[in-house]
């Protein structure tokens, strides 16, 4: 009876699997299609992967898309990684728990909610300022919002499990805070900083809710792109698109764990090196 009852819940969640990634795998296979047609299979051709490639607006959007991931990320592992340490290592500060709540607030709220107070924002500082025109840098700044906070539970989760006696023995040293800092405790987040930028990235890169509300005219992403065109019907190119962004998310993700995976031991290490390290500058 045992066995039977294992059998029905393996066969119902290799069923529940195969509706997640058949779509997936399907969408990769016809990126290799040569009819015109996104659904009909004709053949195997790479003829839509030069199609886009070529495609001058499909490369601009791209482009725009990376800049604005990469730029966002930065903000956001900076902020996030301050926000993360002021929670972890200040148990106690004044409206701790206010803050708490505003920093994961962007991880709660729905998109919508956070498109349109953003969007709310920027119109408040144009008419009072005459800054920031909406385009590019109120993308970039929507989306060190958005994404920040998850910079910040990573980074904490890290740090709650950081051993503090390597610390304290480099400040028992003479070291100064500043000199702990660089030496001992960023090498031990470093990995959790990276993971943090990375999953920045993805969501910024990933974002089209958000970039509706505060895109200006003349900035498109590559998700508003898509979305744009996919209403007037699926081209065979956006099966491309698909198969790169689902290559690149994955690869990100396997960095990103590789990252947390190896760092720990790694970070310990080099913790322990430049723990002697410190009290040597120190004196």
């Amino acid at each position: 009876m045992p066995h039977r009852l294992h059998r029905r819940l393996l066969a119902a969640l290799v069923v529940g699997y195969a509706f997640l990634y058949v779509p997936i795998a399907s969408v990769v296979v016809y990126s290799f299609n040569e009819s015109k047609l996104a659904t009909v299979w004709a053949g195997f051709s790479l003829r839509w992967w030069g199609e886009f490639f070529r495609n001058e607006a499909m490369m601009e959007a791209a482009t725009l898309s990376l800049a604005i991931a990469a730029a966002s990320a930065s903000g956001a592992t900076i902020l996030g990684t301050m926000a993360g340490f002021a929670l972890a290592r200040r148990a106690r500060f004044p409206a701790r728990t206010v803050f708490a709540g505003l920093v994961a607030g962007p991880m709660l709220l729905p998109e919508v909610v956070t498109g349109i107070a953003t969007l709310l924002l920027f119109v408040a500082l144009e008419r009072l300022v005459g800054w920031p025109e909406r385009g590019a840098a109120t993308i970039a700044i929507a989306h060190v919002t958005l994404s920040m906070a998850f910079v910040a539970v990573v980074v904490q989760a890290r740090l709650a499990d950081f051993d503090r006696s390597l610390e304290e023995a480099a400040l028992d040293l003479g070291a100064r805070p500043a000199v702990v800092f660089r030496t001992i405790t960023l090498p031990l987040i470093a990995p959790s900083v990276a993971a943090g930028w990375l999953l920045a990235f993805t969501l910024s890169l990933d974002d089209l809710i958000v970039a509706q509300f505060v895109a200006g005219p003349q900035s498109q992403t590559l998700p508003m792109l898509v979305y744009s065109s996919v209403r007037l019907g699926v081209s065979p190119q956006v099966n491309v698109l698909a198969t790169i962004i689902l290559v690149a998310a994955a690869s990100i993700l396997l960095v990103a764990r590789a990252f947390l995976k190896a760092g720990e031991p790694a970070g310990d290490r080099i913790a322990r090196r430049d723990c002697s390290d410190a009290g040597t500058i120190a004196h």
